[in-house]
Parts: structure tokens; C-alpha cells; sequence
């Protein structure tokens, strides 16, 4: 009589399968992925009904990605809300030290970055096509720190984008939005200070017609986020910092569905006076660990 329901020996075998010439990283990480894979479906004793669930689900994405003219990136939203984007994330960029200036945590970059953003003027305004109703104009200034000297920065880059009073990012609202509408790139001056004029975000649901909100439902998950500001922040000589920032009195700041608020990410706008320009103030400093440092492992 045979010791074990499956092939003891079946998932090494497939392992085993890898050519001379795959490398050894790739050859870690495909191993490992099938491993979990094979361990996952025993475990569960996954149904042939259950896979092919599976297989038509990578379709439609894939078919939401072709159809959308590649701007409609579903598989980074499911790694988001499976929070394998913020572990990745943790696992890539957490710095611990133990004296000095905390580094800046990061967060998730999400699908809506643009590499076109264009650089725009210390004091200038991220609001390109007017404010919109119900938005509420924030000046938002700060230092960018090195974190194992103190001192500013200069010339670091600071990249913001954001969705609008709707909640809606500029490629996904083109009825009222222009290319670049609340992005711009800043930088720093030779005290390391940036400032310009933006929006108090808004939160915002994730949307509700594709592969990603039906994996939700399975999941009886809301696809809410909190209000959030996207920054990264680079400079040539230190370890950039992409992050996100949420206000503190959002009500879904304890429960976002896709897993990215930190402690030193929560912050308070103010109301501000004497600016003709915005009736909010958000002060938030970045610190930047200098490149090849490690800190405490």
C-alpha cells in the first residue's frame, strides 16, 4: 500500500525540469514559486473547477490590460490588494537605525506614476486645470534631510501625484482632466526646501468592474482607499523614497484595502491664513538614506 495520497516525489521532479543555463536567482525564485504553488494546491486540495477559475481569472486580466490600451494595470491592483505589493515593498526598502533621523518609510508605488510629469517651479501649483469642485488647495512644503548627517539635500527631486476632488487620476478622467493634471516634479533648493500648492486628497473606491473588485467580493473586502498623496523622492546619491501620505482623520485610514498606511505616513493638515492662494498647510519633511548605507540588520 502506497505511504502517500500524492507523489512524494512529483514537485521535485518538475523543479528538477530547469535547464543548465537557468540562472542561479532564477532558478531560486521559480523553484521556490513552485513549491508553494504544488504545496498550495495539496493543501487545499484545489478542485479541477477551482483551477480553471483561476486560469479564466489571469485571462481576463490579461484581456483588461490589452483592451484598456495597457493603462488599466489589474495585476498590480491584485498584488495590491493581496498585499503583496507592501511586502515586497517592506522587504526592498526597510531601513532600521539606531541613532539619527529615521529614514522616510516608503509605500506602494501603485499603477497611476508617469515617468512624463513635468518639472515645475518651487511655489508653483500641481492645479492645472482649475480647482475643482469640492477641492480644497493645500500649500505643502518641507526639508529633504540626510539621515546620517542632518543636513539638506539639495537638488533631490520631489515627484507628486494625485487623484482629484472626484477621485479620479488625469488618465482616467479625460473629460475633466489634461495630461499631467495634479503631477509635477520639484526640486529641492540649497537648503533642501521644496513648496508648491496641491490638492487635500480625496479618498477614493477602486474600481468596481474588473478582476480585481470580483477577487474582493470573494473576499466580502470593500475596495476603498484612505486619502493619499503619492511622492518619490531621488536624489543620484541616496536611496530614493517612494511613498504615499494620508490624512489623519480619514475614516478608512485603519482599514485600506490595499494594505499601505504607516504610523510615520499619518499626518495633519492644517488650516492655514495670510495665503490667498489655499486655505490648508501640510508640512512634511524627507529623509533619505545616502546610497550602499544599510543600517541595523
Amino acid at each position: 500500500m502506497a505511504s502517500h495520497r500524492f507523489d512524494p516525489n512529483f514537485t521535485q521532479a518538475v523543479i528538477d525540469g530547469m535547464g543548465p543555463n537557468t540562472t542561479p536567482r532564477n532558478r531560486q525564485v521559480l523553484g521556490a514559486l513552485t513549491r508553494h504553488i504544488h504545496d498550495f494546491a495539496r493543501e487545499v486540495e484545489l478542485t479541477m473547477d477551482e483551477w480553471m477559475a483561476g486560469v479564466k481569472f489571469i485571462n481576463e486580466v490579461g484581456r483588461v490590460w490589452s483592451e484598456s490600451g495597457q493603462t488599466r494595470n489589474e495585476s498590480h491592483r491584485i498584488c495590491d490588494i493581496l498585499g503583496l505589493e507592501s511586502l515586497v515593498d517592506e522587504i526592498a526598502h526597510k531601513i532600521v537605525v539606531e541613532e539619527g533621523l529615521e529614514p522616510t518609510s516608503s509605500s506602494i508605488l501603485g499603477p497611476f506614476w508617469s515617468p512624463n510629469a513635468p518639472f515645475r517651479e518651487n511655489g508653483g501649483t500641481i492645479i492645472q486645470d482649475g480647482v475643482p469642485p469640492n477641492g480644497r488647495v493645500t500649500k505643502m512644503h518641507g526639508v529633504i534631510r540626510d539621515i546620517t548627517t542632518g543636513q539638506p539635500i539639495p537638488n533631490a527631486v520631489f515627484d507628486i501625484w494625485q487623484a482629484s476632488a472626484n477621485g479620479k487620476y488625469d488618465f482616467q478622467d479625460p473629460q475633466n482632466q489634461t495630461p499631467n493634471n495634479l503631477r509635477g516634479k520639484f526640486k529641492a533648493n540649497e537648503k533642501g526646501e521644496y513648496w508648491f500648492y496641491c490638492l487635500h486628497p480625496t479618498a477614493y473606491s477602486l474600481p468596481t468592474d474588473g478582476p480585481s473588485f470580483a477577487l474582493l467580493t470573494l473576499m466580502d473586502r470593500h475596495p476603498m482607499r484612505p486619502a493619499h498623496i503619492h511622492i518619490m523622492v531621488t536624489h543620484p546619491e541616496y536611496q530614493g523614497c517612494t511613498t504615499q501620505l494620508f490624512p489623519s482623520d480619514d475614516p478608512w485610514i485603519t482599514n485600506d484595502t490595499v494594505f499601505a498606511v504607516k504610523d510615520d505616513l499619518v499626518v495633519t493638515f492644517k488650516p492655514l491664513e495670510g495665503d490667498e492662494k489655499a486655505v490648508l498647510e501640510l508640512e512634511y519633511n524627507v529623509n533619505l538614506a545616502p546610497k550602499g548605507f544599510k543600517g541595523k540588520v
